[in-house]
């Protein structure tokens, strides 16, 4: 979590084909690698600190839809800023690094004696979420939104902002990345949620989201102490989903996983699991995504339906027991295996690989449950969701190209 005020004025160094190289004294001696960093209004990762440079790594994801589609040449100068940690003073505004879209300078106007007025024109899609008086971050800068007229929005620049930021070197036709502010998006969350979003942003001083390998690392201790974890893909399907493991998978996660989060809850095993209880693969290709379902199953003991959350919960458990057997399980039933890739998360960026291997490297058993997080309308929960979900039931959130990277 960053807040828009920028700690320095970094200049790349030099630049490759998946990372960039900074020069930021002021920064590099507040990083780690594995934490994060805010680059013109872009969250990366530290992959190594050395001195006063720092190499971030830059994904796919990130290109398309920032301003580093077309990577900074060596010699930019960018703003930057190091995240919040417990105790600093939240000034600004609040700001995740996740850029809503890519906007172009549209006319600059300078104010003798005030400052500077910059008129942006943003994607469509973004104009509803601009107001004015509201707070807006342009290339990791909080400022506050003058007007908003048809197509276009304009920010006063004082002396200050000036002085400190990259901003007084725009001109016309220049892009920028632009976040919308998060709490006038939980804000704007439905009324049926009103409550939880209180309660989301009185927490949002002391937690956040958790990135690198610290988060990482903190994911899979929750993992091991038989707690949940949240993963945010924002590549392949734009969904943050809940994980627990499978070994020890109690009642009360199961109506967790039901009555909170309130997706779809399908429970991702290593293949030579399924393989050695005989569940077989169910007849199509799957999703678009290509998720690997195989047949329902429930409990052979159980004396109910199989549908209850202790029933699941139940199932689950006997799933991730190495000496569970075919006669185990009866079929169809109400859990949903599903296959992971063999070479996890290396193969497949996806959260069945993800449910696996933190439940690997956790040292538990290749059996977890997965479940995507929805709004109480319906609607897949975004970032700004997923953040203040996170908060809400006090999970580490963290991005599956972290897990990649660190797993």
């Amino acid at each position: 979590m960053f807040t828009g005020r920028i700690h320095e004025i970094g200049v790349i160094e030099s630049v490759g084909a998946n990372d960039v190289v900074i020069r930021a004294p002021k920064c590099a001696g507040r990083l780690a690698p594995g934490g994060s960093l805010s680059v013109a209004g872009i969250r990366l990762t530290a992959e190594h600190v050395e001195g006063e440079l720092i190499r971030m790594s830059v994904s796919t994801e990130t290109r398309r839809r920032t301003t580093f589609d077309e990577m900074p040449e060596p010699g930019r100068r960018v703003n930057l800023e190091t995240p919040l940690t417990v105790g600093d003073p939240l000034d600004g505004h609040l700001v995740q690094g996740h850029v809503d879209g890519v906007g172009k300078v549209v006319r600059a106007d300078e104010d003798p004696g005030l400052g500077r007025r910059l008129w942006i024109r943003p994607p469509d899609r973004f104009m509803a979420k601009v107001m004015a008086k509201g707070s807006i971050a342009v290339d990791g800068v909080s400022l506050t939104v003058a007007e908003v007229v048809k197509d276009r929005f304009s920010v006063a620049l004082i002396p200050s902002t000036l002085a400190g930021t990259t901003l007084a070197e725009l001109s016309v036709g220049d892009r920028v990345n632009l976040e919308s502010d998060m709490v006038g998006r939980l804000a704007a969350a439905p009324a049926t949620a009103s409550a939880h979003v209180a309660k989301a942003v009185a927490a949002l001083g002391w937690a956040g989201h958790l990135s690198g390998r610290v988060g990482v690392e903190k994911a899979v201790r929750q993992i091991a102490a038989g707690g949940a974890v949240m993963v945010w893909d924002p590549a392949r399907e734009a969904e943050g989903d809940v994980i627990f493991a499978g070994a020890g998978l109690r009642p009360a996660a199961f109506t967790f996983l039901l009555t909170e989060v309130y997706g779809y809850p399908c429970v991702p095993c290593a293949p030579e699991v399924l393989e050695r209880l005989e569940i077989p693969a169910l007849d199509g290709p799957g999703d678009r995504h290509g998720t690997a379902f195989h047949a329902p199953v429930d409990l052979a003991a159980s004396t109910g339906t199989g549908v209850s959350a202790a029933e699941r919960a139940a199932t689950v458990r006997q799933l991730a027991r190495p000496d569970a057997t075919p006669a185990d399980f009866v079929t169809p039933g109400h859990v949903i295996p599903i296959a992971s890739r063999p070479g996890l998360l290396r193969e497949r960026a996806g959260h069945t690989e993800s449910t696996v291997a933190l439940c690997l490297a956790a040292g538990l058993p290749p059996v977890g449950v997965c479940c995507e997080v929805m709004r109480p309308d319906g609607v897949m929960a975004g970032a700004a969701d997923l953040e203040a979900s996170a908060l809400r039931w006090g999970l580490p959130l963290v991005d599956i190209d972290d897990l990649r990277t660190w797993l």
